[in-house]
């Protein structure tokens, strides 16, 4: 069983930058795979970036936050981040950690999710 929480989400400016923190608890292998997700008022979760927990760091971002955000994991803290740089209103949205014990580029399979974490961008 992992347990998954999320903090440092708030109310930002457009173009500020937030960094989200996951701390996991639990057994997590190298096969894992970590994900950040966000859902916004009225439509679907999506998929915002995830990393595989293996070593060599493998990762995969939506085309809406290419450029702008990067996961990156500490092993030793069990902890995943998701840097946000260049906000803007439309990355408003709960974001949710998420983690699954396999590899895969495809946003299904997800698991285990945190409670979520508000990110608000003002304009």
């Amino acid at each position: 069983q992992v347990q998954l929480v999320e903090s440092g989400g708030g109310l930002v400016q457009d173009g500020d930058s937030l960094r989200l923190s996951c701390a996991a608890s639990g057994r997590i292998d190298s096969p894992y795979s970590m994900g950040w997700f966000r859902q916004a008022p009225g439509k679907e979760r999506e998929l915002v970036a995830q990393i595989r927990w293996s070593d060599i760091s493998v990762t995969f971002y939506a085309d809406s936050v290419k450029g702008r955000f990067t996961i990156s994991k500490d092993k030793s803290k069990n902890t995943v981040y998701l840097q946000m740089n260049s906000l803007n209103p439309e990355d408003t949205a709960v974001y949710y950690c998420a983690a699954r014990p396999f590899w895969r580029i495809t946003s299904g399979g997800y698991a285990y999710w945190g409670q979520g974490t508000q990110v608000t961008v003002s304009s």
